[in-house]
Order: C-alpha cells, then sequence, then structure tokens
C-alpha cells in the first residue's frame, strides 16, 4: 500500500466515523475529497490537475483525474459546512464548555482573480483554524454585515455550546447590526475601529474617536462609554500609538473593562494573516486553482480548510509526543502546527513513524510556542505611559 492510499484510508475512516450519511448522501462524494486533500498533501498545491498524481484509481489518464475533482467542485449537492462543521467539532470534543476561545473573521482578496474571501476562524497556537467562509465576486476586500452575517451564523454552528468566544475584528467591520449580532450571541469582542468613529461619554459629549489619541509611547483607557450614532454600549476603549514611525495608533473597542491586555488579545487576530498566507504563497498556492466561480471556490476551501484541521492535529499530536524534532530543524519550534503535521505525513509511512490523532486540537496552552530566534524573543517588549480617562 502507497503512502497516499494509507493516508486517503486514515481520512476516509475518518470521514465515515464523524460525518452523518445525511452530510454527504453519495460515498462517492467523501472518496472524492479524501483524494482531493491527499494530492493537496502531495502535490503541495491547490490545483486540480495536479492532485491526480497521488490517487490510485482504475483511470490511467491524468485528464480523467483532472475531470473528476473538477465535477466534484462544481456538484451543487457537496453542502460545505454540512460536510465541514461536524469534523470542526470532532477535534473540539476536549474543550471544557467553560474554556475561553478567539475568533477572527476578516477578508482576503484573492490575486489575479475578481473574488473576495470572507473566513471566520478559531485563532490557534499561532496560526488559524478555519470555520466557516464564503467566496464573493467584489472588487475590493470591503465587505457590508449582509456579505458576511452568514458566514458568523455557520462559525457559531461550529463551535460546542458553553464556550466564552472573544470575537477579533479589524476597523472595516464597524458595524451597527455586527455589535447588535454579538450581544445576542452573548460573544465578548475586541474590535478596532476607525478614526471618525463616534464615541458617547457620559456628560454628553459625542467626539470622534481619533480626537482621543494619546500621544505616541502612550495608552489610554475609557469606561462606560457609548459607541457609534446609535449610541450602542456600555463599552469600553483602549487606544495607543506606539513610539515607532509609520505605525498606526490602535484604537479598540471592547465590552469588557480594558487595559494593556486588551492589546495582547486583539493581537492574536494577525494569526489570522498567517492561515491566509498558508493558503497562498506560504503553503496551499490557492492561486494556482484557476476555478471561475464563487462555488467552486467554497469547495476548494472546503479542501483547503479539511487539510488544515487534519494537518494542524497531526502536528499536534507530534509536539505531545516530543517527537517535534524529527520533522522541525529548529531548537526551538519554528514550523507552525500545520507545517510539522504536514511534514509528518510525506513521511510517516514509509519511515514506520507513530501514527497521530486525525482530528484533535489539545485545549491546553501552547506547550512550544513558535520563536522565530531566540535573539527576537529577548527583545523587551514596548513601555507605556498608562493612563485611564473619564
Amino acid at each position: 500500500m502507497t503512502d497516499s492510499h494509507q493516508m486517503f484510508c486514515t481520512l476516509m475512516q475518518t470521514f465515515l466515523l464523524h460525518l452523518p450519511r445525511s452530510a454527504w448522501g453519495d460515498i462517492r462524494r467523501l472518496v472524492t475529497l479524501a483524494w482531493a486533500v491527499v494530492g493537496l498533501c502531495w502535490s503541495q498545491k491547490a490545483s486540480l490537475s495536479s492532485w491526480g498524481e497521488a490517487v490510485k484509481s482504475q483511470a490511467h489518464q491524468a485528464a480523467s483525474h483532472t475531470r473528476r475533482f473538477q465535477r466534484w467542485v462544481d456538484n451543487a449537492q457537496i453542502r460545505v459546512q454540512a460536510l465541514y462543521a461536524p469534523l470542526v467539532q470532532a477535534a473540539l470534543t476536549a474543550w471544557s464548555p467553560r474554556g475561553r476561545v478567539y475568533v477572527a473573521l476578516d477578508v482576503s482578496v484573492l490575486h489575479g482573480s475578481p473574488f473576495v474571501l470572507i473566513r471566520v476562524s478559531l485563532i490557534y497556537r499561532g496560526r488559524a483554524i478555519p470555520l466557516a467562509w464564503r467566496v464573493l465576486r467584489h472588487a475590493s476586500a470591503t465587505v457590508g454585515y449582509a456579505d458576511y452575517v452568514g458566514v458568523l451564523d455557520q462559525a457559531a454552528a461550529c463551535l460546542p455550546t458553553g464556550l466564552e468566544v472573544i470575537f477579533l475584528a479589524d476597523r472595516g467591520f464597524v458595524h451597527q447590526e455586527l455589535f447588535q449580532w454579538l450581544r445576542r450571541q452573548q460573544w465578548h469582542y475586541r474590535v478596532r475601529l476607525t478614526a471618525d468613529t463616534l464615541i458617547h461619554f457620559p456628560d454628553r459629549r459625542v467626539v470622534p474617536v481619533g480626537q482621543l489619541l494619546p500621544a505616541k509611547g502612550a495608552a489610554h483607557f475609557y469606561h462606560r462609554v457609548h459607541l457609534l450614532g446609535v449610541a450602542l454600549g456600555p463599552c469600553h476603549l483602549a487606544l495607543a500609538q506606539l513610539d515607532q514611525p509609520n505605525q498606526d495608533p490602535w484604537l479598540l473597542v471592547s465590552d469588557e473593562y480594558t487595559d494593556l491586555t486588551t492589546f495582547d488579545e486583539y493581537g492574536l487576530r494577525f494569526d489570522l494573516e498567517e492561515n491566509f498566507l498558508d493558503d497562498k504563497s506560504n503553503g496551499f498556492q490557492v492561486e494556482a486553482s484557476r476555478l471561475d466561480t464563487p462555488a467552486a471556490l467554497e469547495r476548494l476551501f472546503l479542501v483547503l480548510a479539511v487539510a488544515t484541521l487534519h494537518f494542524t492535529s497531526v502536528g499536534v499530536g507530534v509536539v505531545r509526543l516530543k517527537l517535534r524534532r524529527w520533522v522541525d530543524a529548529h531548537w526551538d519550534r519554528g514550523m507552525s502546527y500545520l507545517k510539522i503535521g504536514w511534514s509528518w505525513l510525506r513521511q510517516q509511512f514509509r519511515r514506520g513513524w507513530p501514527r497521530m490523532p486525525a482530528l484533535w486540537l489539545d485545549p491546553a496552552p501552547d506547550p512550544e510556542p513558535a520563536m522565530a530566534s531566540r535573539r527576537k524573543a529577548t527583545r523587551p517588549k514596548p513601555k507605556w505611559v498608562v493612563a485611564f480617562k473619564t
């Protein structure tokens, strides 16, 4: 049995264990999904024409494999979230109902195409695990609430009940409807504001938040204010400006009292940028797909999401067993969990290495946070002049 066939069998066992029959209907849909993830693993790019090299089937012509994957991404009967949500839930079974998780929303332009990807992801150990997504034919990365509310609903349905969710988003999502949705879901939030966002004070002053910007090197905190023209709230502000050139100020709003840790929490949102990089030049090379419809791209991102979840789960298992240095040449962890798991899977079967859980994200703190270099890790953090304002 080849390495790719071994991986295919593992994925099929996992799918059949966690996915109800109502989610897939025809077994051929699961088979093709499993081979797509295997093909992505071995070809290292999101190109349908490259995946066939890993496939074991009765078809011999390369074009036959390509057509098979093309029919799959074009198949309207394949319901993306119905196939994906149970897999996420399986990976999160060990998470305590009272645990705190960070969830981020962002938009990425698919280079060289007229499409943008709206995605909500779970921040996890320096990277992000996709929860739900939508592809739109759109002229820019600026989208409205109506464009992404369905993605939020799907992401909320993925998460186990009882988790304390902290929502992170950039200034392009400062919409009244979003804050109302977050309140209904009982999600906490840390959202970056635009400088013209209106702030209402208890003494009835109304000023744009940009007018409250502190001096460089200072951080100011305002509690129990209200937001936007309709005075949403009460909420709390954390405003800061680094004493460095070419740095945008951080204007953050939170539903919980703010302090210096609010900046650290919001900083987790940048792990989502690493996930977009994994999709593109640093990993799956999604631009190589050349798909030309939003629906086909959404199914392609299902393949990428399953691969991300599976590879990361394997990477978590490798680190947990203290076997990371079998695939990572760095003394301290220099590879993401996704890359660790990816490298492990490409060698596991032929080297006779232990099999790791296919879907399992450890809720414990990261035992080996990634370190670009020891010199960088020893650099002092910025020191702030802190003031609590009224």
